[in-house]
C-alpha cells in the first residue's frame, strides 16, 4: 500500500521534518513536499498531484496546524489530515479532530505506529489509536452506537456536548449549573454506557454520530 500513499509535511523544526521525511520514505511512501508552516504547506498544493496524507504538526508559526487543518477541510476534504505533536495534550487533540484531523500521533512513536497510522488514515479515513479512542471503534460500532445514543437522557447528551468543547469539568458544571460530583457522575457513566476510557472517546463517539459537528 505504502507505495501509492503520496505524503506532505507541515511542521516548523527543520531537523525533526528532515527525519521524518527521511523515515516516510524508507518506509516506502512517496514525499511530495515539506512546509515550515501551513502558509507554505498551502503554497505548495498542486490541484494536479495532491497529497493523499498530510503529516500535520500542531505549533507552528504564521498558521498552525489547527487553522490549517481546518482550511484544507474546507478546500481540499480528500487530503486526510494526521495531526502530529510533541505533546499528549487532550485539549489539542479534541481541538486537531474538531477541525477535522483524522488521527492524532505522537513525534516519539515508532515506525512501526507511523506506518499503521497513515495506511489507515489513508485506507479507513480515521486512524483510531488506544491514546485516542480507547476501545471505541470496534467492527460494527455504527449499528452499537445508534442504541447506545437511544439510551443518552437529555442531560448526558448536554453533557457530551459540552464535552466536546474546550471547557474544563469545572466550567461544564458552571454551564450546567450542577455541582462538579455531578459531572463527574456524568462523566463515569458515558464512559460506562459508551464503552470509552477517555474525554477523548468521548468527543469522537460525538463527532461520529452526529451529536457534535466538526467545525
Amino acid at each position: 500500500m505504502s507505495e501509492t500513499i503520496k505524503i506532505a509535511l507541515a511542521d516548523d523544526h527543520v531537523a525533526l521534518r528532515n527525519g521524518l521525511a527521511l523515515l516516510i520514505k524508507m518506509l516506502g511512501y512517496t514525499v511530495l513536499f515539506e512546509g515550515s508552516n501551513g502558509k507554505e504547506l498551502i503554497q505548495s498544493l498542486n490541484n494536479d498531484n495532491l497529497p493523499d496524507v498530510i503529516l500535520m504538526d500542531i505549533n507552528m508559526p504564521q498558521m498552525d496546524g489547527f487553522a490549517t487543518t481546518d482550511w484544507l477541510k474546507k478546500h481540499h476534504p480528500t487530503i486526510k489530515v494526521l495531526a502530529l505533536s510533541m505533546y499528549d495534550d487532550e485539549g489539542a487533540i479534541i481541538r486537531m479532530l474538531k477541525s477535522g484531523a483524522r488521527g492524532y500521533l505522537l513525534k516519539s512513536a515508532e515506525a512501526d505506529d507511523l506506518r499503521r497510522a497513515i495506511d489507515n488514515v489513508y485506507a479507513k479515513g480515521f486512524h483510531y489509536s488506544e491514546m485516542v479512542t480507547g476501545t471505541l471503534f470496534r467492527a460494527n460500532y455504527q449499528d452499537e452506537d445508534a442504541g447506545k445514543v437511544a439510551n443518552l437522557s437529555d442531560r448526558e447528551l448536554h453533557f457530551l456536548k459540552l464535552a466536546s468543547t474546550e471547557l474544563t469539568y469545572k466550567e461544564i458544571a458552571d454551564e450546567m449549573y450542577v455541582s462538579p460530583r455531578t459531572v463527574d457522575g456524568y462523566r463515569e457513566t458515558l464512559f460506562e454506557k459508551l464503552d470509552v476510557k477517555s474525554r477523548i472517546g468521548l468527543v469522537l463517539f460525538a463527532i461520529k454520530n452526529r451529536i457534535v459537528h466538526i467545525g
